[in-house]
């Protein structure tokens, strides 16, 4: 008999849990759970999360006008004067006529006829690592009477181009070679 009242204890106790699992709108406790826990939860939360949906409104992306219908903002105005100035022209600056490039170098070539190859050597210190750096530079010059030849030391100086590579010309020979 014991035995029957032990079975008749475990075949109440599905019958009450299937009552209370089940609600009289048919729905399952888990779903009241979700419904509750939504309800609660905007209460819950700062005042930001119910500013958000606002603010999300607010920021509604504008639409695009074209330059032409925008807004214009006012220029202050400016005093007109009573009369207007003439356009004067300032005159040109003089330039002197010395005022050219000047160069001083070796005569590499001089096989051409009126025309001699003069190598320009260039020292400069490097911008940042401050290393002398040597560099040099040939130049066409024009000789009209082919005083210069190979080795000497001579003074370029810039001119009218006189064909397209020779832009200087032969002021005068410094050193002769030995």
């Amino acid at each position: 008999m014991a035995e029957d009242t032990e079975n008749q204890d475990v075949a109440e106790t599905p019958a009450e849990e299937s009552e209370v699992s089940e609600t009289p709108n048919g729905e399952s406790p888990t779903d009241e759970a979700s419904t509750e826990a939504a309800e609660v939860a905007p209460d819950d939360t700062p005042a930001e999360a119910e500013g958000e949906p606002q603010a999300a409104e607010e920021k509604k992306k504008r639409k695009r006008v074209p330059r032409a219908l925008r807004r214009k903002r006012t220029k202050p105005v400016r005093e007109r004067p009573a009369q207007r100035k003439p356009i004067t022209r300032t005159p040109k600056p003089v330039s002197e006529r010395h005022a050219r490039q000047e160069r001083r170098g070796v005569v590499v070539s001089s096989a051409m006829d009126k025309t001699i190859v003069v190598k320009v050597d260039t020292i400069k210190a490097h911008s940042r690592y401050k290393k002398v750096v040597r560099r040099s530079t040939k130049f066409h010059a024009h000789d009209p009477q082919n005083q210069a030849n190979v080795g000497d030391i001579v003074l370029i100086v810039e001119t009218r181009p006189y064909s397209k590579t020779k832009n200087w010309r032969l002021a005068q020979v410094v050193e002769a070679a030995k």
